[in-house]
């Protein structure tokens, strides 16, 4: 498709930079329908040379409107008019479920999904490979205590002696903080429920060492966000971790642009080799570390918690408690039984065994079907790959699904549901021969 002209009129101003009046000039094309969605928009030089500014002024016009949801950035093929533009800067809560349809569409059959069903992109590790032993050893064991841990509500902060050994496992991680600190409020799919809330959300590009920091730096300093979600070891989808000099300046932009920065580590259990964490570096100053065990343990024991500094912790507790009272004491005591007991770890090493040999296999089997993978992960469940010739994953995903083989395209992973030719895959799923064998036929129909 040849490249729009895209002709704007800048003027040179104090009060109105050369970067908003493109942002400015390109909105009102795209709005105007001036500007077809998927539109090619001039390569940055070509915008640059065309308009006598600087490929930095291009650069960052173009990414303000990638994260607004006008543009869309193709790897090696420039920047397109989205699709169907979401609006971010102006969120609709009354209608924004509607734009959650891909997600639901992918739980919904995750949680439908009947024994023959092979659940290739799924969140969790098969059952076989959990701990259903260890589970039924520790309720029979609380079971048997005296106490009235089986009827009463618990404490707004979560079971002390659990928080108490939360604490040494923070330290593992080299995490120093007190068991006022810890909370434990249930997890959640958050770009979903931050849709439904009409929350604003600025999308920041993953590389394979963590956040693109130019894109995140631009964006905090244009609309000061007040918080800043993101995993740092074994992100999902990717798989990657953030490298220690990525993570030094996310935290020196958060201490700059004031905003705080919520690190989601529910899958720390599957790491092999403990790395640091933002909280290690920041030491709970400007980072909420939450974790779980409901990757590990059991889907339904849903029990993870918070590390934070005091201040926020006990705002924690005042929102868990007019939401939900308290979380169940008696999967805490259970939680923390399994912890104290010696088993648990025998049973990550085991876990961690299975994982490394899984994930070796399939990637193997992968470059040898022809997908490409974003990086090859060092520990966790996940790999992010995909077909070099489709754009969208999601139809395939739902070929896949009428095959009773369940993908997780890219679509749901992406702050404003773009299109995306990525597909999530778990390593523990995708060994199977019959999912291997399904992507072999794929490949070759392309």
């Amino acid at each position: 498709m040849p490249e729009q002209d895209a002709m704007l009129s800048l003027t040179l101003s104090p009060d109105r930079p050369l970067a908003d009046q493109i942002v400015t000039g390109i909105k009102r094309q795209i709005d105007d329908r001036l500007l077809r969605p998927g539109s090619r928009l001039p390569s940055i030089r070509g915008f640059a040379e065309s308009h006598s500014v600087s490929r930095f002024t291009v650069v960052e016009a173009y990414d303000r409107l990638v994260a607004m949801g006008y543009l869309q950035s193709r790897r090696g093929a420039g920047f397109y008019t989205a699709p169907t533009r979401a609006e971010a800067s102006e969120p609709a809560p009354s209608t924004d479920h509607k734009r959650n349809e891909e997600l639901v569409w992918l739980i919904r059959r995750l949680l439908e999904a009947g024994e023959d069903t092979i659940l290739a992109g799924g969140p969790w590790l098969p059952n076989s490979w959990l701990d259903e032993a260890g589970i039924r050893q520790s309720l029979g064991a609380l079971a048997r205590k005296n106490g009235t841990h089986l009827l009463e509500y618990g404490n707004p902060f979560g079971y002390l002696p659990l928080r108490e050994h939360l604490v040494l496992l923070l330290g593992e991680l080299g995490i120093t903080a007190h068991p006022g600190q810890v909370d434990d409020p249930g997890y959640y799919n958050m770009f979903g429920n931050l849709r439904l809330q009409g929350v604003e959300m600025l999308a920041v590009p993953r590389n394979a060492d963590g956040p693109d920091i130019a894109t995140l730096e631009k964006l905090a300093t244009a609309h000061r966000p007040k918080v800043y979600f993101t995993q740092s070891v074994m992100q999902n989808p990717t798989g990657t971790d953030m490298s220690p000099h990525v993570g030094f300046k996310v935290l020196q932009t958060a201490e700059r642009c004031g905003f705080f920065v919520v690190e989601d580590d529910i899958f720390c259990d599957l790491q092999v080799k403990a790395t640091p964490r933002l909280a290690t570096l920041d030491q709970l100053n400007r980072v909420i570390y939450a974790r779980s065990f409901s990757k590990t343990l059991s889907g339904s024991l849903r029990v993870g918690f918070v590390a934070c500094a005091p201040h926020i912790a006990n705002e924690l507790a005042d929102i868990k408690m007019l939401t939900s009272i308290t979380t169940s004491q008696f999967t805490e005591r259970l939680i923390y039984l399994m912890l104290v007991d010696g088993h648990y770890r025998k049973y990550l090493a085991r876990l961690h065994e299975r994982l490394d040999a899984a994930r070796a296999n399939v990637v193997r089997a992968f470059e040898g079907i022809g997908l490409e993978l974003f990086a090859e992960p060092n520990s966790g469940m996940f790999i992010w790959a995909r077909f070099p010739q489709i754009e969208d994953a999601l139809p395939l995903a739902e070929a896949a699904a009428r095959d009773g083989i369940m993908l997780a395209p890219g679509v749901v992973f992406r702050p404003h549901l773009e299109r995306s030719p990525w597909m999530r895959f778990n390593v523990a799923i995708c060994d199977d021969p019959r999912v291997q064998r399904w992507l072999a036929r794929a490949a070759a129909d392309r």
